[in-house]
């Protein structure tokens, strides 16, 4: 656990500096941007280029939270917060939403008081140079910062990202209603800045969602689970891999359970040797830690036991609400019978175990029945 522990701390302090480092290019290209949009708006009267000064401000904001949630959750791990302070960088990101969310507000308040109270604006051949400056830019600092926020998995630098290549297109409709007053001398801005400001508070929206879903714990990556299985399946004295269990607590820092299907005519010795291993193979190609390995055993040697099996099976998958079987061992002499199924959401999983409770007995009146219901938490 310890070369683990290393690994996670030189993975962890290398994330920080890359969040750092790309938010501080995002925090001095925003506020350039932002003096320059400002200085244009004020200059020609354009309430649209000074609502986009402001959410490049709003921007400059949001990276500098980034800054601050990256280093608190860098912080090591302490008696207190045994597993690291990483779900503090959530709490940046739900901060980062607010502001956006403010700022579409306040942009959209601004926009309607224009349409009410109209007044005229005057672009000059500088302001339109320096919006179309400012769309070059937002499209290469976009890109460059969610480059570097899936990289290292941050949910904030990817927002971030993704929100300055949807300014660039936000700057690009401020730029055609300059083009389109000066050819024909119609004023939209106002009109657009309510679109504008309506983007923003969706982007904002949408933002605050994701963040919560991180933060309430949602459904366990189906990709990632596949890896692990499948790596864990490698093994070849695994039957199977079942109850794949993450428990996140901030950006790459995942821990996991599950259990296997082993003979049951394995040794506890063996049996602790191929655990580690899955747990030492499992941390070096996925990064996730295996904090349980829980053990399921099979009948190796008994066909009764294995029609038992079949027949059990092939009963309870007959209902659609039961998506799996596994763990099933069953002693013939004892005549217990013990298996668990993955019950789907869509159906009261007390009632379900009991009518697979009341069939299985129906089935084989001689043996003792436990069924251990599984939520259906990964695909």
């Amino acid at each position: 656990m310890s070369e683990r522990s290393e690994d996670i701390a030189v993975l962890a302090a290398d994330r920080e500096k890359i969040i750092v480092r790309t938010s501080a290019v995002g925090i001095a290209a925003n506020v350039l941007l932002a003096a320059f949009k400002a200085f244009v708006g004020f200059v020609s009267n354009s309430i649209a280029v000074i609502l986009d000064a402001v959410n490049n401000l709003s921007d400059a904001l949001s990276s500098v939270i980034t800054i601050i949630g990256a280093k608190l959750g860098a912080k090591k791990p302490d008696k207190k917060h045994p597993l690291g302070y990483g779900r503090v960088e959530y709490i940046s990101s739900m901060l980062v939403a607010a502001i956006v969310i403010y700022a579409g507000i306040t942009s959209l308040v601004e926009s309607v008081k224009k349409i009410i109270h109209p007044e005229t604006a005057d672009y000059s051949a500088v302001s339109l140079i320096i919006i179309s400056v400012a769309i070059a830019v937002k499209l290469v600092l976009g890109g460059y910062v969610k480059k570097q926020g899936k990289k290292v998995n941050s949910g904030a630098l990817t927002a971030s990202g993704s929100d300055a290549l949807f300014d660039a297109v936000l700057s690009s409709s401020v730029l055609a209603t300059a083009v389109i007053y000066l050819v024909s001398g119609v004023s939209l801005e106002a009109y657009i800045g309510v679109v504008i400001a309506g983007f923003i508070i969706k982007a904002g929206i949408e933002m605050m969602l994701e963040t919560l879903d991180d933060i309430i714990g949602q459904r366990s990556d189906s990709e990632m689970v596949k890896k692990l299985k499948h790596i864990i399946c490698e093994e070849d004295a695994v039957r199977g891999a079942y109850d794949v269990t993450l428990f996140n607590y901030g950006p790459n820092r995942n821990y996991g359970s599950v259990h296997i299907e082993l003979p049951d005519n394995m040794t506890v010795d063996e049996v602790d040797r191929i655990t580690r291993r899955i747990q030492l193979n499992v941390f070096q190609k996925t990064g996730v830690i295996l904090t349980g390995v829980g053990v399921y055993s099979f009948n190796t040697s008994d066909d009764e036991a294995a029609q038992i099996r079949n027949r059990i099976q092939k009963a309870v998958l007959s209902h659609e609400w039961a998506l799996q079987m596994h763990g099933f061992y069953t002693d013939t002499k004892a005549k217990t019978i013990h298996f668990d199924v993955v019950i789907s959401f869509d159906v009261d999983s007390k009632e379900a175990l009991e009518t697979l409770t009341k069939q299985t007995k129906e089935m084989y009146p001689d043996y003792s029945v436990m069924i251990v219901p599984d939520s259906d938490i990964s695909d």
